[in-house]
Protein backbone atom coordinates (compact mmCIF):
# COMPACT_ATOMS: atom_id res chain seq x y z
CA UNK A 1 0.00 0.00 0.00
CA UNK A 2 2.55 2.52 0.82
CA UNK A 3 4.27 1.35 -2.61
CA UNK A 4 1.21 2.36 -4.74
CA UNK A 5 1.01 6.11 -3.17
CA UNK A 6 4.71 6.73 -3.51
CA UNK A 7 4.06 5.60 -7.40
CA UNK A 8 1.10 7.95 -7.55
CA UNK A 9 2.79 11.08 -6.71
CA UNK A 10 5.53 10.80 -9.12
CA UNK A 11 3.20 10.22 -11.86
CA UNK A 12 1.76 13.47 -11.38
CA UNK A 13 4.84 15.19 -12.32
CA UNK A 14 6.25 12.76 -15.37
CA UNK A 15 3.36 14.68 -17.79
CA UNK A 16 4.36 17.91 -16.46
CA UNK A 17 8.41 16.68 -17.28
CA UNK A 18 7.52 15.44 -20.73
CA UNK A 19 5.44 18.77 -21.80
CA UNK A 20 8.41 21.32 -20.33
CA UNK A 21 10.67 18.77 -22.60
CA UNK A 22 8.58 18.63 -25.56
CA UNK A 23 8.71 22.30 -25.27
CA UNK A 24 12.11 22.56 -24.95
CA UNK A 25 12.72 20.07 -28.58
CA UNK A 26 10.30 22.12 -29.96
CA UNK A 27 12.81 25.84 -29.29
CA UNK A 28 15.64 24.15 -30.37
CA UNK A 29 14.64 22.08 -33.49
CA UNK A 30 12.11 25.17 -34.76
CA UNK A 31 12.13 28.52 -32.97
CA UNK A 32 15.81 29.05 -32.73
CA UNK A 33 16.72 28.12 -36.06
CA UNK A 34 13.79 30.52 -37.81
CA UNK A 35 14.85 33.28 -35.65
CA UNK A 36 18.29 32.88 -36.74
CA UNK A 37 17.65 32.86 -40.45
CA UNK A 38 15.23 35.84 -39.78
CA UNK A 39 18.25 37.60 -38.62
CA UNK A 40 20.77 37.04 -40.92
CA UNK A 41 18.27 38.03 -43.64
CA UNK A 42 17.71 41.43 -42.19
CA UNK A 43 21.86 41.62 -42.10
CA UNK A 44 21.68 40.86 -46.09
CA UNK A 45 19.13 43.78 -46.70
CA UNK A 46 20.83 46.20 -44.41
CA UNK A 47 23.73 45.70 -46.09
CA UNK A 48 22.96 46.17 -49.78
CA UNK A 49 24.11 48.40 -51.97
CA UNK A 50 24.76 50.29 -55.34
CA UNK A 51 26.29 47.32 -58.00
CA UNK A 52 25.55 44.12 -55.80
CA UNK A 53 24.12 41.29 -58.48
CA UNK A 54 20.72 40.21 -56.03
CA UNK A 55 18.17 37.59 -56.76
CA UNK A 56 14.30 38.38 -55.66
CA UNK A 57 12.16 36.12 -53.96
CA UNK A 58 10.29 35.78 -56.92
CA UNK A 59 13.94 34.37 -58.84
CA UNK A 60 14.52 37.60 -60.76
CA UNK A 61 18.22 38.63 -61.25
CA UNK A 62 19.02 41.88 -61.05
CA UNK A 63 21.66 44.90 -59.92
CA UNK A 64 21.42 47.33 -57.51
CA UNK A 65 21.33 51.12 -58.35
CA UNK A 66 20.02 52.43 -55.92
CA UNK A 67 19.15 52.24 -51.97
CA UNK A 68 16.22 54.06 -50.04
CA UNK A 69 15.51 53.59 -46.14
CA UNK A 70 12.52 50.72 -47.60
CA UNK A 71 13.00 50.06 -51.05
CA UNK A 72 15.78 48.88 -53.73
CA UNK A 73 16.07 49.66 -57.11
CA UNK A 74 16.80 47.04 -59.04
CA UNK A 75 17.84 47.31 -63.25
CA UNK A 76 16.61 43.81 -64.89
CA UNK A 77 17.66 44.74 -68.20
CA UNK A 78 19.88 47.47 -69.54
CA UNK A 79 18.16 50.75 -69.53
CA UNK A 80 14.77 49.06 -67.33
CA UNK A 81 14.58 49.79 -63.21
CA UNK A 82 12.35 47.99 -60.83
CA UNK A 83 11.23 48.85 -57.22
CA UNK A 84 11.32 46.14 -54.75
CA UNK A 85 10.82 46.41 -50.91
CA UNK A 86 14.24 45.26 -49.22
CA UNK A 87 12.34 42.46 -47.58
CA UNK A 88 11.69 41.27 -51.27
CA UNK A 89 15.49 40.63 -51.63
CA UNK A 90 16.01 36.88 -51.36
CA UNK A 91 19.98 36.59 -51.68
CA UNK A 92 23.11 38.34 -52.44
CA UNK A 93 24.72 36.33 -55.61
CA UNK A 94 27.82 39.01 -55.84
CA UNK A 95 28.73 41.61 -53.72
CA UNK A 96 30.40 44.89 -55.25
CA UNK A 97 33.67 46.17 -54.45
CA UNK A 98 33.03 49.37 -52.50
CA UNK A 99 35.83 51.88 -52.44
CA UNK A 100 35.36 52.15 -48.11
CA UNK A 101 36.21 48.60 -48.08
CA UNK A 102 39.08 48.64 -50.24
CA UNK A 103 40.85 51.89 -48.27
CA UNK A 104 40.11 49.85 -45.24
CA UNK A 105 42.34 46.95 -46.74
CA UNK A 106 45.02 49.80 -47.74
CA UNK A 107 45.42 50.22 -43.98
CA UNK A 108 46.20 46.78 -42.96
CA UNK A 109 48.80 47.32 -44.97
CA UNK A 110 52.71 48.11 -42.80
CA UNK A 111 54.27 50.67 -44.72
CA UNK A 112 58.06 50.07 -44.97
Amino acid sequence: MLYAQSAGGAGGFTPILMIALLFGVMYFMMIRPQQKRRREAEAMQSTLGPGDEVVTIGGLYGTVTGVDDDTVLLEVAPGVQTRYARPAIARVVTKAERPAESAADDADVVKE
